[in-house]
């Protein structure tokens, strides 16, 4: 059997912690974002660090500074209906979600607020030349089952 991803191996410890993870992300606050894939429509799950503002959630397609948006980016782009799960009063709660891209002052703004809290943020953006997307996650309702 392969051995689990880096990914897989924070989606679980999300799962079985509430929402807490250790490692590189403790004391981060992290969401798992179920995107679209937008070339191949499957479904990823795809644990980030959010920022909150308000009643969205803010995410960083930083991908550590690589030259390339990460793939998880292109698929809320291509499909910003979501769902996404959170830690929320001692459980997780997986709820609807709507992407927006943002941009100009606002994504500037934010992305600058992001890398004076979280410094590697602000590395990420040194590493590379592309722009780092700033995205907002307009929270809705909790899907249950």
């Amino acid at each position: 059997m392969p051995e689990p991803s880096f990914n897989d191996q924070i989606i679980s410890e999300f799962r079985a912690n509430v929402g807490v993870v250790g490692g590189p992300f403790e004391g981060a606050s992290i969401v798992l974002m179920h995107t679209i894939g937008a070339k191949s429509g499957a479904t990823y799950v795809t644990p980030v660090v959010y920022r909150r503002d308000g009643e969205r959630l803010l995410v960083f397609a930083s991908a550590a500074g690589a030259p390339k948006h990460p793939a998880w980016f292109h698929n809320l782009v291509a499909h910003p209906e979501i769902t996404v799960e959170l830690g929320e009063d001692g459980r997780i709660a997986t709820r609807t979600a709507r992407a927006e891209n943002l941009e100009g002052e606002e994504r500037d703004r934010l992305f600058a607020q992001q890398a004076a809290d979280v410094p590697a943020f602000r590395e990420y953006q040194e590493k590379t030349d592309r722009t780092i997307p700033v995205l907002a996650l307009h929270v809705g309702d909790e899907i249950t089952s």
